[in-house]
């Protein structure tokens, strides 16, 4: 694991530890994003320097390149012609570029390690913004999903101010009597009723005994019955 990454590792776990004791997450991670845009504006404009100075660096090489291969063309038509010192002079040159050449290609090549570094860095920022970013949107979910169960929970007391399970059972209750009442009222006129009917029959029987007690009496008084 490259130093870089294990730094950027222990940062973003500091960075998650803030989220989780933080009082306002959303305000905590805005400012870092705020903060890491401008970083990722920053790493690119860098960057972009770094091409250009790239471009310029190769351009270099490769003018420094073909005019040493000039030179020792030139040269060579030169020991051909018999000009043996513009044929030095021309090698000089060819030297002098060739050097040049090799200066700027080691220039050229450690800028592209460094190109390619610092495209990793501005890589890596941006995902860490997504990350972020991707973190904004659940906690703001988190929060809305505790917003509405403080609501349900407010509704839910609300709803308990109204009539309690015991308010039904002492309803229950009187409701019971009124019916044990009705019933007892029942019972009574059927128990009334039956000693009506048990009266009646009675007096009934005792008003056939004294007409039976009449007819023998007018029998024996020699009463006949048309």
């Amino acid at each position: 694991m490259s130093l870089g990454k294990r730094f950027r590792d222990i940062t973003v776990a500091h960075f998650n530890e803030m989220l989780e004791n933080s009082e306002d997450p959303v305000r905590l991670i805005d400012k870092y994003l705020s903060a890491q845009s401008e970083q990722i504006r920053e790493s690119e404009k860098l960057l972009q320097q770094c091409l250009s100075h790239a471009a310029s660096l190769r351009h270099q090489y490769s003018s420094a390149e073909q005019l040493k291969e000039r030179r020792e063309h030139q040269a060579m038509l030169a020991l051909r012609a018999g000009e043996d010192e513009v044929a030095r002079i021309a090698l000089q040159e060819k030297m002098a570029q060739e050097e040049k050449a090799a200066q700027y290609k080691a220039l050229y090549e450690q800028s592209k390690l460094g190109i390619v570094e610092l495209e990793e860095q501005v890589q890596q920022l941006k995902a860490d913004f997504d990350e972020i970013a991707s973190k904004r949107s659940y906690y703001i979910a988190r929060l809305e999903s505790v917003r509405l169960q403080q609501r349900m929970n407010e509704r839910l007391r609300s709803m308990g101010a109204g009539p309690s399970p015991r308010m039904f059972d002492r309803l229950d209750e009187r409701v019971s009597d009124m019916e044990m009442t009705a019933r007892t009222l029942r019972e009574v006129r059927g128990h009334l009723r039956e000693a009506w009917n048990t009266a009646s029959g009675a007096a009934s029987q005792a008003v056939d005994q004294e007409l039976a007690k009449l007819r023998s009496k007018l029998q024996q008084e020699g009463w006949n019955r048309p």
